[in-house]
């Protein structure tokens, strides 16, 4: 395999896990016949994606001395509750010392998790000076859940400057239109269907649009984008979390709610929706114990 070729299909990897087709990506890695850190990479992050945590577990050993291992601590942290406070601590230790020497996955995974602790100081302080595209795009991410889009801005110029036809940059100034609001959506929606003309449509793409067209309150455009979302995937996180949203706007009696907010609860536990969920619920159980009535009797025995 020439230089160039090589050099292209680690494009159409990149390209497919980014715009969230993780089985093309897998598929054009098993392609690859050279050996490739990168395409590695790619690989096992996939099968992160589709949650098939154990094929990483399995194929990466602890004593494995490539920057793969991040990704077994990846999909440890993903799959394991129990070992999420371990992970973390390695991650810190890690980046005690030289960042800079370090391979760049193991800053991406390192942020990744951090960003899952909703720590984005923390995974800042890692990103900050790296100017990898996928840095950037997780730098901006931080800004964008911290609400700083006036910051979140400058990075998408960086971005643009070091390559502005990047799909990952062409995501990046989506989510930041979504952000902004307004006539910005537009603009976010048609970088979603230019990547779905340019690729194939993916539940990533398609949510985008859907969050596009919840926000100008088009939600029967919304609706129709989001079921076919759930033909392709009817467990999909950010499918339910799009039609949780769009129930709340359109279902006045609040069935449908309640159910999407029960098929979340019940297959997506270790999901952020889910850990505020229960967090905000036994504070009000605390509230309901601590202000609630003294006597417990039945109101007609107290008139009596």
């Amino acid at each position: 395999m020439n230089r160039n070729n090589e050099v292209s299909e680690l494009i159409d990897v990149e390209n497919a896990f980014y715009i969230g087709n993780y089985q093309t990506c897998i598929n054009e890695c098993n392609k690859i016949s050279k050996a490739s850190l990168e395409k590695d990479i790619f690989m096992y992050r996939s099968y992160i994606a589709q949650h098939k945590y154990r094929v990483v577990l399995d194929e990466i050993k602890p004593s494995n001395d490539t920057p793969l291992l991040a990704l077994r601590y990846l999909a440890e942290y993903m799959s394991n509750s129990a070992r999420k406070e371990a992970i973390v601590s390695i991650f810190d230790e890690k980046f005690q010392g030289d960042i800079n020497e370090l391979h760049v996955v193991w800053i991406i995974v390192g942020a990744i998790i951090y960003c899952n602790e909703e720590t984005y100081e923390t995974a800042m302080k890692v990103l900050v000076g790296n100017f990898n595209l996928e840095c950037l795009s997780l730098h901006m991410h931080c800004l964008l859940k911290m609400s700083r889009v006036d910051l979140a801005k400058q990075v998408a110029t960086t971005m643009q400057e070091k390559d502005d036809d990047a799909t990952l940059t062409q995501l990046s100034q989506a989510w930041l239109n979504i952000q902004i609001g307004g006539e910005k959506l537009q603009d976010a929606f048609f970088i979603f269907q230019d990547l779905c003309d340019k690729f194939s449509p993916t539940l990533l793409l398609l949510n985008g649009q859907a969050v596009c067209y919840i926000g100008q309150q088009k939600y029967d455009d919304a609706e129709q984008v989001l079921r076919e979302c759930l033909n392709r995937d009817p467990n999909n996180y950010d499918t339910l979390i799009n039609l949780l949203a769009l129930s709340q706007q359109r279902d006045k009696s609040s069935s449908q709610f309640s159910r999407y907010l029960a098929q979340i609860l019940d297959d997506h536990k270790g999901s952020s929706l889910v850990a505020a969920y229960n967090k905000r619920q036994a504070e009000f159980d605390r509230l309901v114990l601590q202000f609630g009535p003294s006597n417990s009797k039945p109101i007609d025995e107290i008139v009596a």
